[in-house]
């Protein structure tokens, strides 16, 4: 196989591929300025992040519950009526935090994404 021949549409594939899933993930992100106003009425702001990431920084008044803790318990989240803003480093895990809590009956559930979009 080589570069420019055998291997350019296997490439292009997972190019395509990679930038459909970017384009999806952040249409279903919230806004910072939607997720700002979320927080500042009451909605949880949760970061998903490691500890060791959390505790590097985070988004002022965030609680901190990592994915693979909140996968496996997602009523530590607290209310589910209440409304909740997830975060974490790229929009990864804060996209796979939202449809986890979204199919557990969290009513309002706002995918920031990224922490560098506050």
């Amino acid at each position: 196989m080589t570069w420019g021949g055998d291997l350019m549409p296997y490439v292009v594939g997972v190019a395509v591929v990679y930038g459909v899933f970017w384009a999806i993930r952040r249409a279903r992100q919230t806004s910072p300025k939607q997720a700002r106003l979320l927080v500042d009425t009451g909605a949880l702001l949760l970061d998903v992040r490691t500890p060791a990431e959390f505790e590097a920084g985070h988004l002022p008044g965030a609680i901190n519950l990592p994915l693979p803790k909140l996968t496996a318990n997602p009523a530590a989240v607290g209310d589910p009526q209440r409304p909740v803003v997830v975060y974490c480093a790229s929009g990864t895990r804060s996209a796979v935090a939202s449809t986890v809590l979204r199919r557990v009956g969290f009513a309002q559930v706002a995918d920031l994404g990224s922490m560098s979009r506050w």
